[in-house]
């Protein structure tokens, strides 16, 4: 059965554009272009997803998410925002509000938009997965006084990942030149690096190699976060000695996040099983 995607938007074009592209893709899709008859299609439609508008007539989208997390019919239902914003305090206000993803509309591209979507609804996704006996479940960590990296010169995404990891308890420390990030990466030895590779100045590949080429920090992981998206440029990170290679069109925040505490739990359980080796060792 076709995935139920409501989307509330009163721009009659862009609307339009979600609508048809939705459908083209196979989702039963609606559309609501008043804030009071979008939170009565949520009642109705009992929809898979929300595309959500902030500026809306009757009701703005931020009623709207209060009112969801008031419902227990709909507090589930995972929304995307779609704003023409990218405010700081707008971004806290909807992430505050449960919002999975947050997008701009000077930005916009349906086709990154059909990718988010799929992304929410766990279609052509591998979920990293861990096995213990016959049970099959995530491993989840806490990221809590974590210290990370993040070296990246897009201030609207540094802006929302800021916020997510300081609702996770992390020490981030922001940077957009790469002297300046291998300078805070030897100084604070965190335990993650984030990296975009397009930087002005030095590129994201120079200072992974680099960091990868010094006995003090060599050790400490890093995932890329890019743009790019070609074999040879995943292919290069990789080669580098970077632990992952994310391509910010096809993630969501909620799994920059997962996908950090993923890499951190496995290094944790790395270095406790070196430990555990060399005990072994000593008491032989």
């Amino acid at each position: 059965m076709a995935k139920k995607i409501l989307i509330i938007e009163d721009d009659v074009f862009l609307g339009d554009v979600l609508l048809k592209k939705l459908k083209s893709s196979g989702y039963d899709a609606y559309l609501a272009r008043d804030g009071a008859v979008g939170l009565n299609d949520m009642k109705t439609l009992s929809p898979d997803l929300v595309l959500l508008d902030i500026i809306l007539p009757s009701l703005n989208g931020y009623e709207i998410l209060e009112e969801k997390n008031k419902t227990p019919q709909l507090e589930k239902i995972p929304v995307i925002v779609i704003s023409n914003s990218g405010q700081p305090v707008e971004i806290d206000r909807v992430l505050s509000l449960g919002v999975k993803d947050y997008m701009i509309k000077a930005q916009f591209d349906p086709e990154e938009v059909i990718a988010k979507v799929r992304l929410q609804l766990n279609e052509d996704r591998n979920e990293p997965e861990t096995t213990s006996g016959s049970s099959v479940h995530r491993v989840i960590t806490s990221l809590k006084d974590k210290k990370i990296v993040w070296v990246e010169d897009d201030i609207f995404l540094s802006e929302i990942i800021a916020k997510k990891l300081a609702n996770q308890g992390c020490k981030l420390y922001h940077e957009t030149n790469g002297e300046e990030a291998i300078r805070t990466v030897e100084r604070e030895l965190p335990d993650l690096v984030m990296l975009d590779i397009l930087l002005s100045g030095i590129d994201g590949f120079e200072i992974l190699k680099r960091l990868k080429a010094n006995d003090k920090v060599k050790q400490i992981p890093v995932i890329t976060l890019s743009n790019l998206g070609q074999k040879e440029d995943i292919d290069k990170a990789l080669g580098l000695g970077a632990e992952k290679f994310l391509i910010k069109a096809t993630v969501t925040l909620d799994e920059i996040i997962d996908e950090i505490t993923r890499v951190i739990e496995q290094k944790s359980n790395a270095k406790r099983g070196v430990g555990v080796i060399e005990n072994l060792k000593e008491s032989v």
